[in-house]
């Protein structure tokens, strides 16, 4: 088993990393750690990222030997056959205006634009973490073959609920931002809401299907 590193922020917040490729299995121990450090009474705050975990402590570590020790001692013993997300389909309206760049990752792969919009949404995706923004849903999963660096120039605008491709990741645009992924689409499922409990739609470890509710052209 894979052991994290153990990096100390400043005496108040500790930094658990992995060495990538970023897996499944790996992410899942993430999640059971963070569940589980949460309720320790010297931890005030649990941040899961891709292939790392942040724990913020209420005060000042006085024995690093001690918090290491118990970090590594959870990584090894933690239970995550609890793990199962939730099932969610996300209608996508492809291509046209709210896809621009399904060509472009039709060029990038040596696949037609239909091939990318049927590969795209004929995968299962997982919830890996929420960050970049509220309710940002970075997901695994991507069918390798898709897979399409970053626009060179980043969007200055890019409209809520756009879904698109970053590298080897998937994701969903929860609010109007700039952005750099290659947009295929867009939903009109929120994804962010700070009236709702949780705000958020999608949650670390849930199952996405994108469904083609239409192609435009």
């Amino acid at each position: 088993m894979i052991q994290p590193q153990i990096h100390f922020l400043g005496d108040s917040a500790l930094l658990c990393n992995l060495p990538p490729p970023a897996t499944l299995p790996h992410q899942q121990r993430i999640w059971s750690i963070a569940d589980e450090a949460a309720s320790w009474p010297e931890v005030s705050e649990v941040v899961p990222g891709m292939n790392n975990l942040t724990l913020i402590l209420r005060r000042p570590v006085v024995d690093m030997k001690v918090v290491t020790k118990r970090i590594l001692d959870t990584w090894a013993h933690v239970d995550v056959s609890h793990i199962a997300g939730r099932e969610i389909e996300i209608p996508v309206v492809y291509g046209g205006a709210d896809g621009p760049d399904v060509d472009i990752v039709a060029r990038h792969t040596g696949l037609s634009s239909k091939e990318v919009i049927q590969r795209h949404s004929a995968g299962e995706y997982i919830v890996y973490f929420i960050g970049f923004m509220p309710g940002f849903a970075y997901m695994g999963g991507l069918e390798p073959t898709l897979a399409t660096p970053r626009r060179d120039e980043p969007r200055l605008s890019i409209p809520a609920g756009s879904v698109g491709i970053g590298g080897e990741q998937t994701g969903i645009y929860p609010l109007a931002s700039p952005g750099g992924w290659q947009l295929l689409g867009k939903t009109s499922l929120p994804l962010f809401d700070p009236t709702q409990t949780p705000p958020t739609l999608l949650r670390p470890g849930d199952r996405v299907r994108f469904t083609v509710e239409r192609i435009a052209k």
